[in-house]
């Protein structure tokens, strides 16, 4: 169980088999070259991990544990989660489930 202080030290601690993220940067330019102006950027759907729940808690009262920890690369859906801005830090909340893949 991890959590994350964010600029001026708010704490956000993620419960169950839910998980803290961030975006990594967008794309500069297109795949031909161009460079992308700010609207036509799409949002990333790849981030770092920054703090992971307990796991899930399963029917026998055991918890899963969780298969990706802070500091991961991971990539997620393009509708997953509920972005927040905390501090000024955007930050998405997601639940392990909505985790399509770990990168590296």
């Amino acid at each position: 169980m991890a959590s994350v202080k964010t600029a001026s030290k708010t704490t956000i601690r993620p419960l169950d088999d839910r998980i803290v993220v961030t975006r990594t940067e967008a794309q500069q330019t297109s795949t031909g070259g161009i460079i992308l102006p700010e609207n036509a950027k799409e949002k990333p759907q790849q981030g770092k991990v920054l703090a992971v729940g307990q796991g899930k808690l399963l029917d026998n009262g055991t918890r899963a544990k969780p298969d990706v920890a802070a500091g991961d690369l991971i990539l997620f859906g393009k509708y997953s989660g509920t972005e927040l801005t905390v501090d000024g830090q955007e930050i998405i909340i997601l639940r392990e489930s909505d985790i399509l893949a770990k990168l590296g």
